[in-house]
């Protein structure tokens, strides 16, 4: 079984964001990633060298495979912020309907910028994913 690319490190994450070089995608990640934190009431961490993480979790497989991860997270890539808020979005079709512009893949949100969402919508839909999972602490 192939091992997982992605893990955690010990890099900075206010080191990390502080070098998006976008300053509006800088300011977004900063306030997002306060945010995560609010939510979860841990610290943020990185996960491989662009990915930011909250909540580490052991998963393990019916298959048997296991594997550290994090509960939620986000990364900026060059087109726009990806976060990792967990498949229960598409439970959320109230809130997606209300969160203003955005894409979904997987269990991933795409947005280009903070300023294009509903920030209270988004808090709402990273708590109810963040309780619906039964691994959090």
């Amino acid at each position: 079984m192939a091992e997982l690319k992605t893990k955690k490190t010990n890099q900075s994450v206010d080191e990390f964001i502080n070098t998006i070089a976008d300053e509006q995608k800088r300011k977004d990640c900063l306030a997002i990633s306060k945010l995560m934190e609010q939510v979860t009431k841990e610290k943020p961490k990185m996960w491989g060298p662009a990915i930011i993480g909250f909540c580490d979790v052991h998963l393990k497989y019916e298959s048997g495979r296991e594997l550290d991860w994090f509960h939620i997270g986000f990364s900026p890539r060059k087109s726009n912020i990806t976060l990792y808020i967990g498949g229960e979005m598409h439970q959320q079709s109230g809130l997606l309907k209300q969160l203003g512009k955005h894409k979904l893949g997987g269990s991933c949100l795409y947005i280009t910028k903070l300023a294009d969402v509903n920030t209270d919508v988004l808090k709402q839909m990273i708590e109810q994913s963040y309780k619906a999972r039964a691994f959090h602490k």
